[in-house]
């Protein structure tokens, strides 16, 4: 299930970085690149996007409430929080400041399905 929605509040499961030709951002943090990383979660978000716009409209989100990230990791790789950015900065350039504001986690995991670079899961409150 992509997303549950309960009372004003939607759930919205883990998402992958899939590109426009279908193709996924693979690899770790450490290996690659912040900025990979970083345009990796921008990916999470614009996909889990669809999946809001899909199931509720955009225009029914009242505020993003939490973003979750996970992001797969070397051992030395400190700086999860800088690649969760691309997903947070795209909340903001969305819904603006104060609805895309929101509460967040960045953790780091030595991997994740099919290999990916990050997944994000995200929790949105919508109009009533």
């Amino acid at each position: 299930m992509a997303c549950l929605a309960q009372g004003n509040m939607l759930y919205v499961s883990g998402h992958l970085p899939v590109r426009d030709d279908g193709s996924l951002v693979v690899g770790r943090l450490g290996d690659l690149s912040v900025e990979e990383g970083y345009e990796g979660a921008r990916l999470c978000g614009i996909n889990m996007l669809s999946t809001v716009d899909d199931r509720v409209g955009l225009d029914k989100v009242k505020r993003v409430t939490k973003i979750f990230g996970i992001v797969n990791s070397t051992l030395d790789f400190e700086e999860q929080h800088l690649v969760l950015n691309g997903c947070s900065d795209l909340m903001i350039e969305v819904f603006g400041k104060e609805r895309g504001y929101h509460a967040r986690s960045a953790i780091g995991t030595n991997t994740l399905p099919l290999g990916m670079a990050v997944e994000v899961e995200g929790i949105f409150e919508l109009e009533e």
